[in-house]
């Protein structure tokens, strides 16, 4: 199978400068795997703008087609549980970073990576939901298992106005919880309280290099984008045996606290890695997403920009001006 298709290819230079853009390229030339997909959708996050622009080490082999997220229908497969023509989502994994990812019309992909689209969801709803909202539902899922229910008090979450944020409220509101949204961006309150935010709180607002080993206790279960001084904050200020769902560092990968959280209110401290997570729990977690943790305002938090105007927007993830979801419509 020789025939030519349009691909956006990040690369590395001689002198280790990253640089991307749009090439040909053939299904021969793809990395191996069970799964033939025709691409329909695939979309931006912030992994994959700074994997574009050499802004973070997220490439770990060159050139890598990009894109961590694609969904679209079988074209081929030796596999037997995919036939040609089954919608499916393939979301995170090695895809996109050492494995060509969702940036082009095709990919092929590993039967062990890809999940068949459930009923209830298009493939563009898949996208607009995406790695941000599987990591949404999965930390939902965690802490529900844990034992958070809307009865025992409100929920935070942490970079509110971001896909995973902005998906998290939309899921948790609707689920019945009280949701509170720790933004810094002040003139977004109208867009979380869309969402179903039950109160605003500004980042300004806290002083966070004063934060107490414990403060006073406010948060059931949180939903944490952050990390840093962020997350030692919502540990000091969460309630009786609370629950946090640590989901991302999009302010710093440390965190300095103590154990008075874990040992004097019994708090428990949950890592999501949505990207490596299997099965059965990566089917459970997507059959929820289409069911009773489907968003109501998907929609609302989803922009369509077309293939050619994706090496434009990746800037505008690394300066923090982008709200909810971005989907790219590459052959639909």
């Amino acid at each position: 199978m020789g025939v030519s298709f349009k691909a956006f290819v990040i690369d590395r230079g001689n002198d280790k400068s990253v640089s991307a853009g749009f090439r040909q390229w053939t299904p021969d030339a793809l990395d191996p795997g069970e799964v033939l997909i025709r691409t329909h959708y695939s979309s931006i996050n912030y992994k994959d703008a700074l994997a574009a622009t050499g802004k973070g080490k997220i490439i770990r082999r060159f050139p890598c087609i990009g894109g961590i997220d694609l969904a679209g229908e079988v074209v081929e497969s030796s596999d037997a549980r995919f036939a040609p023509g089954d919608p499916v989502i393939a979301t995170s994994f090695d895809i996109g970073v050492s494995h060509h990812g969702g940036y082009a019309a095709m990919a092929r992909i590993p039967a062990q990576w890809v999940v068949p689209l459930p009923a209830g969801l298009t493939l563009f709803d898949a996208m607009a939901l995406g790695t941000a909202g599987f990591t949404a539902a999965l930390g939902i899922v965690r802490m529900e298992a844990n034992g958070l229910a809307p009865e025992n008090g409100p929920v935070l979450v942490t970079g509110a106005t971001g896909g995973v944020g902005s998906l998290a409220i939309d899921m948790l509101a609707a689920a019945g919880y009280a949701v509170t949204a720790l933004t810094g961006k002040a003139q977004e309150r109208d867009y979380l309280t869309m969402l179903g935010a039950h109160d605003i709180l500004l980042r300004d607002a806290i002083d966070f290099e004063a934060v107490r080993p414990l403060e006073g206790a406010r948060w059931a279960g949180a939903v944490d984008n952050v990390g840093g001084q962020v997350l030692h904050w919502i540990l000091a200020t969460m309630q009786q045996a609370g629950t946090v769902a640590s989901i991302g560092n999009a302010s710093s990968f440390d965190i300095s606290t103590t154990v008075f959280p874990f040992i004097l209110r019994g708090v428990s401290l949950l890592g999501v890695d949505s990207g490596y997570m299997g099965f059965p729990t990566r089917q459970r977690v997507w059959e929820r997403l289409a069911g009773d943790l489907h968003p109501r305002h998907l929609a609302a938090v989803t922009r369509v920009i077309e293939f050619d105007a994706l090496p434009a927007a990746f800037e505008d993830f690394i300066a923090g001006r982008i709200r909810g979801r971005t989907v790219v419509r590459i052959g639909a």
